[in-house]
């Protein structure tokens, strides 16, 4: 049985930290972490029992279930509370009249969202593929699976990590939290009473990401209090992007001036990781031409950040012109996935997010 005791020794410590037990002890210089995006979203719809449990069975340090609350305001698995493209509500005559517009964070959407339904009716719902133009193979899995909640999530890591006998974390993103505000939901309360209420979220690696400032400083500390090794992440949007919380404050800070060493200095007083995307870490042209990099992984370290960027995806669609093959636009190219990581790896990048995290652990191990 993998107790605490048994994952808080030595091995699980350097997983926590950057290494996994197995690497733990060829070595304690920390491994840059492999983030399974959504689980393992390049070959499983995401967010999703089984995208996430293919992420850990290929490797993955930590899983990201991203986290919105329901009607009765349960943390549920979905990218955002518009279910429109991921699930199959469009197709359920029961739930027609609740298609309506919302404004968030400043976006006008049309579909159906998940504070518009209880958790007993989610449940009723299946996944589907986000991406079906994409990723086609993974639309054999459409209608398999429900929407899990954050304690389906908790419960099932533990048990992967029991069963395997290797610590998994977990990276949640707590989504669109001023917009969830103003609908009267506190999903960073909810978020702490269900870290409390678990023991493996209680000792288990934890990373808390958000692209608000707001929820960032408030949770500061609190998230510790129930497990010391938390770590608190700010993601980055656009340069030219305020931060959704700034912006309905009327601020005009924008996310370019916290990827300066001065602002990243002020993110070090809240948060202990920034995430910023990879056209961050290396801009591209018009043409998706890589060009020089940048300097942010340098600036957010001396600022004393760790750099967890995202997203690395398998497919032509998604790489720099430079690593592309000559198969078709939406074809995997995991040769150019791999060269993409490591190239990011150079710079000094401490983490990264992947659709699929078997050449993320490919692009970290040196296979």
């Amino acid at each position: 049985m993998l107790t605490r005791r048994h994952i808080l020794g030595a091995a699980g410590a350097a997983a926590a930290w950057g290494a996994t037990p197995a690497r733990a002890a060829a070595s304690q210089a920390p491994r840059p972490l492999v983030f399974g995006h959504r689980g393992a979203s390049a070959l499983r719809p995401e967010h999703t029992l089984a995208s996430y449990a293919k992420a850990i069975a290929d490797g993955a340090d930590y899983i990201e279930p991203d986290l919105v609350p329901t009607r009765d305001g349960v943390l549920v698995a979905r990218h955002e509370s518009d279910i429109t493209g991921t699930t199959d509500v469009a197709d359920r005559p029961e739930f027609a009249a609740r298609r309506r517009t919302l404004v968030i964070d400043g976006a006008r959407k049309t579909g159906w969202f998940t504070t518009d339904f209880t958790l007993a009716e989610l449940k009723t719902l299946r996944a589907r593929e986000r991406l079906p133009a994409i990723r086609p193979q993974n639309t054999r899995y459409d209608g398999h699976f429900d929407i899990p909640t954050f304690e389906e999530i908790i419960d099932f890591v533990a048990a992967e990590s029991a069963a395997r006998g290797r610590v998994v974390g977990l990276i949640p993103e707590i989504k669109n939290s001023t917009h969830f505000h103003t609908l009267g939901h506190t999903p960073e309360e909810t978020f702490l009473r269900v870290i409390a209420a678990h023991d493996y979220t209680r000792f288990a690696p934890l990373e808390v990401q958000s692209f608000e400032t707001t929820n960032l400083r408030m949770l500061r500390g609190r998230v510790q209090a129930i497990n010391p090794q938390a770590r608190l992440m700010l993601l980055m949007g656009e340069r030219q992007e305020v931060p959704p919380d700034l912006a309905a404050r009327g601020q005009q800070t924008h996310f370019g001036d916290l990827m300066t060493p001065d602002g990243l200095r002020e993110v070090r007083t809240y948060a202990d990781v920034i995430g910023p995307s990879n056209t961050d870490l290396i801009p591209r042209d018009a043409t998706g031409a890589w060009q020089a990099p940048s300097t942010l992984v340098d600036d957010a370290h001396r600022a004393g950040l760790l750099v967890h960027s995202y997203t690395c995806r398998p497919e032509n669609h998604f790489l720099p012109r430079q690593l592309r093959n000559d198969a078709a636009e939406n074809a995997r190219n995991p040769a150019g996935a791999i060269a993409e990581i490591r190239r990011y790896l150079d710079l000094g990048l401490d983490g990264f997010f992947t659709d699929d995290p078997a050449i993320g652990r490919l692009a970290v191990d040196g296979a």
